[in-house]
């Protein structure tokens, strides 16, 4: 069974040889940050699916060919990545709308948002639209991220 990560470093793997069909298994690690042996395994997989084909190019190099079921399956796997990442921005957006009414229903008109990267971003943009302000008073309420998740601190700071 594939796993989502497992899925990702295939794309990533397929984008990667398709900009670089001469690119080394050493390389690729070091370009998605996991072990040659990793690469390797990932690479013999989608051999054996037949979506990679590997050709000699020089006595000790090989090149990497990406089979038309290999742009199929790429195509797939892009599409798929970007209906996940929606889903997640949707299920953020709207768990922090859901925090934002509480925070209303306790009568304060601004949080305090802790942590950075994309879901904190996601939670900044929504405290614009519904109207809250994002504050550095450490006695407001808080929304945490922690990871992809949100979590709520009507206290103020952590509780």
């Amino acid at each position: 069974m594939n796993t989502s990560a497992d899925l990702q470093r295939d794309l990533a793997l397929l984008e990667t040889i398709e900009q670089d069909p001469d690119i080394n298994q050493a390389t690729l690690a070091t370009q998605l940050g996991v072990a040659v042996g990793t690469i390797n395994w990932h690479l013999k997989r989608l051999i054996e699916k037949g979506y990679v084909k590997i050709k000699r190019a020089e006595r000790k190099k090989l090149r990497y060919i990406i089979t038309p079921e290999g742009i199929a399956l790429r195509a797939r796997l892009t599409v798929d990545y970007i209906e996940q990442q929606f889903l997640l921005y949707r299920n953020t957006r709207q768990r922090v709308k859901e925090y934002l009414e509480q925070v209303r229903r306790a009568g304060h008109h601004a949080v305090r948002l802790i942590g950075e990267g994309d879901v904190a971003d996601i939670c900044r943009l929504t405290c614009l639209e519904m109207g809250l302000a994002v504050v550095e008073d450490e006695d407001a309420p808080a929304l945490e991220v922690v990871g992809l998740k949100v979590v709520l601190h009507l206290g103020g700071g952590h509780d």
